[in-house]
């Protein structure tokens, strides 16, 4: 040994550099694991005394010594950071900046061409200058805190208008019309549904509850989980919080409200996304994180669209050095006492002390070759179209008013949960309940100018009640008549058919786009076609066989290792709040 500590007896621990500044890979044969793991031990523990950071060591075990040179190089090759995050969907993107706010390294890894997930923004029709939001289309929860945190130069405009839902009563063709903020336009119009002022009186009544309610639970969605009984006391409103929390949500509409349109047009916020009856707790969950988002509920236009949010978060995280890697499927992940190794479809590998997963907890349960959590399947089909104009209606409103906020088709409460029942036995609903929205008459930025001159608009349409299991036997046929059914539905209030304003493609088709939840899943990930993963949780610590564990709800049974997507405990929406819990619960660990 040709170096100046050739005599052993004149080394001297003092004369060791520091290890601070450096990564280090420790690789450790499993064969003879009494004589390999005495070696880590002191390896380990010699790096630690000399000041190396625990993040900064990685351990790689092989099954013998004959491996030890091939691990060597993949170390070798291999990039250590602070953090790995997997999925580069907003929340990911949220995740991301707060860490690399915070001062760690950090990789996002992307198994799509384009980040964003199912927060983007694409021409849907390439002939025409309209870049459509695809799969999700307003925001709600989105918090201020998260906006200012970050720094994030994204606008969303408020809708005037909170609704219109058509009907025929007695031969007549009206629409109950209800503005955002409350006034004589939407007290008229509930008079002249029910006949007198009470189901107005009601509805003012309920929301006026639901926005007290939402205004204080809506911080504690990014502080640590607090228990049930804690956030109950700290809200002071025990009715409200029963009729949300303790008591199925159609019970509490039936008892609040009287005409079958009006509890309809309140339940169907208990039901985006989900495919439950009004009387599973499942729909309580879905109602209150549609309604408690940002200490208000309201229903926000990205301006530019979904990907307007998408390109600023990108902006902002690869400022703070954010490294993003597109195309990068993740294939293999593991965990150890040390952290965690992903490898690629391309074969590249990266190694962490932390992985922050923002995809589905499905996806990361087959990586892990753990159980596959089961849950409700995805309801929603979804429907992209764009116009050559707005549709007149049978009611005579002015369409500008109709499809400004979200336009409710076969949505009573009847209407609802026989479509629930339909499809439950497998069928799909004859009456398909639909809700719409046309973004460009918030957003006109969206369309070139030159589409804007000629009067042309898009409609987001949502069917519900439309579970993936309709479109497993015959995918193709089924969403034709999802499709055939939806725009029946629609028609029937419509003075023009819907299709006689479809904007012409030059092939001869018409400019309308089909998505099933089975295309969601195929898509985006969504696990068949849920847009919240899994099943909703309540945003809080229930008191029955809770794990103390779950400190920010992002927290999994391995420490190195958390939930940033939809299915994080308070996931789901466009809000950044599991990408930010997440990412707490990983700095959490440095101030222990």
């Amino acid at each position: 040994m040709a170096t100046h500590l050739k005599n052993l007896s004149d080394f001297s621990h003092l004369s060791i550099p520091s290890a601070a500044p450096y990564r280090f890979a420790i690789i450790v044969a499993q064969w003879n694991a009494s004589i390999t793991g005495a070696l880590l031990n002191g390896a380990y523990g010699t790096l630690i005394a000399n000041g190396c950071l625990e993040a900064n060591i990685t351990l790689l075990e092989v099954p013998g010594t004959f491996e030890l040179s091939n691990a060597a190089a993949i170390a070798a090759d291999s990039k250590k950071y602070d953090a790995i995050i997997v999925g580069g969907g907003h929340n990911g993107l949220v995740a991301a900046c707060y860490l690399a706010k915070a001062g760690k390294s950090v990789i996002l890894l992307e198994s799509n061409k384009e980040l964003g997930g199912a927060t983007t923004s694409v021409k849907t029709f390439p002939e025409y200058d309209a870049r459509l939001s695809r799969y999700s289309y307003l925001v709600s929860l989105l918090p201020d805190q998260i906006v200012a945190d970050l720094g994030i130069n994204f606008t969303t405009i408020d809708r005037s208008i909170a609704s219109y839902t058509p009907y025929e009563r007695a031969g007549k063709n009206d629409g109950l019309f209800i503005s955002s903020d409350w006034d004589e336009a939407t007290a008229n119009s509930f008079r002249q549904l029910t006949g007198s002022d009470k189901e107005g009186k009601a509805w003012r009544e309920f929301y006026s509850d639901i926005a007290l309610l939402a205004k204080r639970m809506a911080p504690s969605m990014l502080q640590p989980l607090k228990s049930a009984a804690d956030l109950k006391s700290e809200m002071g409103l025990p009715e409200v919080w029963r009729n949300m929390m303790e008591v199925p949500i159609g019970e509490v509409i039936r008892n609040q409200f009287s005409d079958d349109l009006v509890q309809g047009v309140v339940l169907t916020d208990a039901l985006i996304g989900t495919f439950a009856s009004a009387n599973h707790m499942q729909a309580n969950r879905c109602f209150l994180y549609h309604l408690i988002g940002n200490g208000n509920g309201k229903w926000r236009v990205p301006q530019g669209g979904m990907g307007a949010l998408v390109n600023e978060l990108h902006r902002i995280a690869t400022s703070w050095g954010v490294e993003i890697k597109l195309q990068s499927k993740v294939t293999t992940l593991e965990s150890g006492a040390m952290g965690v190794r992903v490898e690629t479809e391309s074969g590249e590998i990266y190694t962490a002390k932390d992985l922050l997963f923002a995809a589905a907890p499905q996806h990361l349960a087959k990586l892990r070759g753990s159980a596959v959590p089961e849950s409700l399947e995805g309801a929603q089909m979804k429907i992209n179209m764009l116009l050559s104009r707005l549709p007149r209606l049978k009611s005579n409103i002015d369409p500008k008013l109709a499809f400004a906020g979200t336009f409710h088709v076969n949505q009573s409460y009847s209407q609802l949960e026989l479509a629930y029942a339909t499809a439950l036995n497998g069928e799909m609903p004859q009456l398909l309940p639909l809700e719409m929205y046309c973004h460009t008459l918030s957003d006109p930025s969206i369309l070139s100018d030159a589409l804007n001159e000629k009067g042309f608009h898009t409609l987001t349409l949502f069917g519900l009640h439309t579970p993936a299991k309709l479109f497993d036997t015959d995918p193709d046929a089924a969403k034709a008549l999802a499709k055939q059914r939806a725009i029946a539905s629609l028609n029937q209030y419509l003075l023009d058919p819907i299709e006689s304003v479809l904007a012409p493609c030059s092939n001869g088709s018409l400019a309308i786009e089909v998505k099933s939840p089975l295309d969601l899943e195929q898509e985006i990930s969504l696990p068949r076609g849920n847009i919240f993963h899994r099943d909703l949780d309540f945003p809080f610590l229930e008191e029955d066989g809770e794990k103390s564990s779950q400190i920010w709800g992002a927290e999994t049974d391995d420490p190195h290792i958390y939930l940033a997507g939809a299915g994080a405990r308070r996931g789901g929406g466009v809000s950044g709040i599991a990408g930010h819990n997440a990412a707490m619960a990983l700095l959490s660990k440095d101030v222990k």
